[in-house]
């Protein structure tokens, strides 16, 4: 499963291990991610995380994927809103 911007991935590993947060970038050949969750990560600082260390959902939130790819700047709030409406089991 590839890795898209707007995608929903949980953290795996580190002290924010379990939470949802929403790719911003990807840097194949780094193996990063830049992600945010709107809430302790803003768009303005985002997370950078090593790809091994995050569960791919395969969910993508697809206005703000379409915000990214047209580089229209992102609110936290939206970002925010749209993770709490997914249910997403912890277990992935």
């Amino acid at each position: 499963m590839d890795v898209n911007p707007g995608q929903i991935v949980l953290s795996k590993a580190g002290r924010d291990k379990g939470k949802k947060f929403m790719v911003l970038s990807v840097d194949i050949e780094d193996g990063y991610v830049h992600m945010a969750d709107g809430n302790l990560r803003k768009v303005e600082n985002p997370k950078k995380k090593k790809l091994r260390h995050l569960v791919l959902t395969g969910i993508e939130i697809e206005k703000l994927a379409l915000k990214i790819k047209e580089g229209k700047p992102l609110q936290n709030s939206e970002i925010y809103k749209e993770i709490k409406l997914l249910d997403l089991d912890e277990t992935f």
